[in-house]
């Protein structure tokens, strides 16, 4: 008697998880949920990009729409910070890492108070929390933040998609119906304008002007504790700041009074600044340099030390003459390698940018300090006789690697240096 189709299934299945006991038992939960959770004939979930080419699934999170720029993080940890971020406003998040929500959400671990990402696409259903800092499983933090989810996408070949096109726009959707208009979504996605020309760091930013409360980093033993010993002043300009960053410069005995993106040069230089932090944020760099270059050149007038991350590398960069431009790819994971050029030493970097400086346009008098080992993008710059310098990547470490947490060592040693020689009259 021949061997029947579920016979040889069994078969099969033993063979495999005798060979790969962990990875097919996974494969095998996935494809039983997914038959659960879609016991109806149709898609609740779907996306859609500007060109009409759209993928099918199941919708998590907030039920509705949300149009923005369609982009791809390499993640594996860090998905929490990651959707509070405030440099993603206004995009629509790809992650590569197959399994989403394994240690559920908890307040600790959000980076803003807000999360201004538009939506997120995951390959499998989210997984049930598993951790004990776990407050509220992911699907539900979702849905109290407003933010629209997708599953049950392949998300490889979603990621090849964007790499073809170049971080394209396109809109997400969910609909317990499964009602979805594939003509409306796709005019939808043309009429939004993109990232391009778009000032978004006054959208993100503080409104009035606080003073961070001292957390230091967390560990695993203490979890947060309160800096005691602050030192030295330090004011930070909010284009989109995450609380790691606040965190990190407790780390090293700083108090910190965060602005708004447009607090003027006279305010800050009035608050008598030991050094001035430039942060991360969302949108054109370009468009948000019209009103914050003249701020920075006033600031380096000043003689003030000056320490950028990210957006607030390109603002810096172009403060002292240089450009900016749209990458075709933007640089988003925490498994980015980086060359520090006055060392030769290679940091894995965490980074989430889709602008970049124009290495052509850089003044003579502006060092490049770091290069990507990806594409050759300029990762860093300083001007060293005037204690100023910056970096396009995360080295506030939440999430991905720690290799880079020294920059916030050398910027404390540029303002005890300055400290040390007096400061110098200003306004």
């Amino acid at each position: 008697m021949g061997l029947t189709t579920v016979n040889l299934f069994h078969i099969r299945r033993k063979t495999l998880l005798k060979r790969f006991p962990l990875t097919h038992e996974l494969y095998l939960r996935q494809v039983i949920n997914r038959k659960k959770n879609n016991s109806h004939n149709f898609s609740t979930g779907i996306l859609v990009f500007e060109d009409g080419t759209s993928f099918s699934g199941n919708g998590i999170g907030y039920e509705g729409d949300a149009v923005g720029e369609v982009c791809f993080n390499t993640s594996i940890t860090g998905y929490q910070e990651i959707i509070t971020d405030p440099s993603y406003s206004d995009q629509i998040i790809n992650f590569t890492f197959p399994h989403i929500g394994n240690v559920g959400t908890n307040p600790e671990d959000n980076e803003a108070d807000k999360a201004w990402v538009k939506g997120v696409i995951f390959n499998s259903n989210v997984t049930e929390p598993s951790n004990y800092r776990s407050i509220k499983k992911l699907d539900n933090w979702l849905k109290k933040r407003k933010i629209v989810g997708i599953v049950g996408l392949d998300t490889r070949v979603i990621t090849n998609y964007i790499r073809d096109k170049g971080a394209p726009k396109g809109i997400i959707q969910f609909s317990r119906k499964g009602k979805h208009n594939l003509e409306e979504l796709v005019n939808k996605s043309k009429s939004w304008n993109g990232l391009l020309g778009l000032d978004l760091a006054k959208k993100v930013s503080c409104k009035n002007i606080y003073h961070w409360s001292s957390l230091k980093s967390w560990d695993k033993k203490k979890g947060y504790t309160k800096n005691k010993k602050n030192k030295y002043k330090v004011v930070a300009i909010d284009y989109g700041i995450k609380k790691n960053i606040l965190r990190c410069f407790s780390d090293i005995n700083c108090s910190v009074t965060v602005v708004p993106a447009d607090y003027s040069a006279e305010k800050i230089v009035k608050l008598d600044p030991d050094g001035v932090f430039l942060s991360n944020g969302p949108g054109d760099p370009a468009a948000t340099g019209k009103y914050a270059i003249p701020i920075i050149k006033k600031l380096i007038a000043n003689k003030i030390p000056i320490f950028g991350i990210c957006l607030g590398h390109q603002l810096l960069s172009l403060a002292l003459g240089a450009k900016t431009k749209k990458m075709s790819l933007g640089h988003r994971g925490a498994n980015h390698p980086v060359k520090d050029l006055s060392t030769n030493k290679v940091e894995i970097t965490s980074q989430n940018h889709g602008f970049e400086v124009d290495p052509k346009s850089i003044p003579g008098s502006v060092k490049i300090t770091h290069k990507s080992l990806f594409d050759g993008c300029v990762e860093g710059i300083e001007v060293k006789e005037k204690k100023i310098f910056s970096v396009q990547y995360h080295p506030e470490a939440n999430p991905g690697p720690q290799d880079s947490k020294y920059l916030f060592d050398k910027f404390l040693k540029n303002i005890i240096a300055v400290k040390k020689n007096g400061k110098k009259k200003r306004y």
